[in-house]
């Protein structure tokens, strides 16, 4: 099934509402909307990001990103330089919105 951007329910600042409604279509469309390009180091981190999600039923913030990060993907990738390149400003918010899920609990 795929869903269109316009026809999904985001927050105001463009969350998911309902964490179901993700695919990676649709996180070629949220991307897009932030002016981004996803390439294969972005989906790295997405899929990261959402197996992280099932797991802990948080998205995270910096230091817990780096760390999953580092653990999964090796040190060379679990730099907050390296995530601030795929996603700039704040990387666990950024990602965490294209991946479908929750702003981060302590990203402002």
């Amino acid at each position: 099934m795929n869903k269109d951007i316009d026809n999904i329910a985001l927050d105001e600042e463009g969350y998911l509402l309902n964490l179901d409604d993700w695919t990676e279509a649709l996180a070629l469309s949220l991307a897009k909307k932030e002016s981004l390009e996803l390439t294969e180091p972005h989906w790295e981190i997405i899929h990261l990001l959402r197996n992280f999600y099932q797991k802990f039923e948080v998205s995270p913030a910096m230091r817990p990103l780096v760390k999953a990060v580092t653990k999964e993907l090796g040190p060379e990738k679990g730099k907050s330089i390296y995530l601030m390149k795929l996603f700039p400003g704040s990387p666990p918010k950024l990602a965490a919105k294209i991946a479908g899920l929750p702003k981060p609990a302590n990203c402002i």
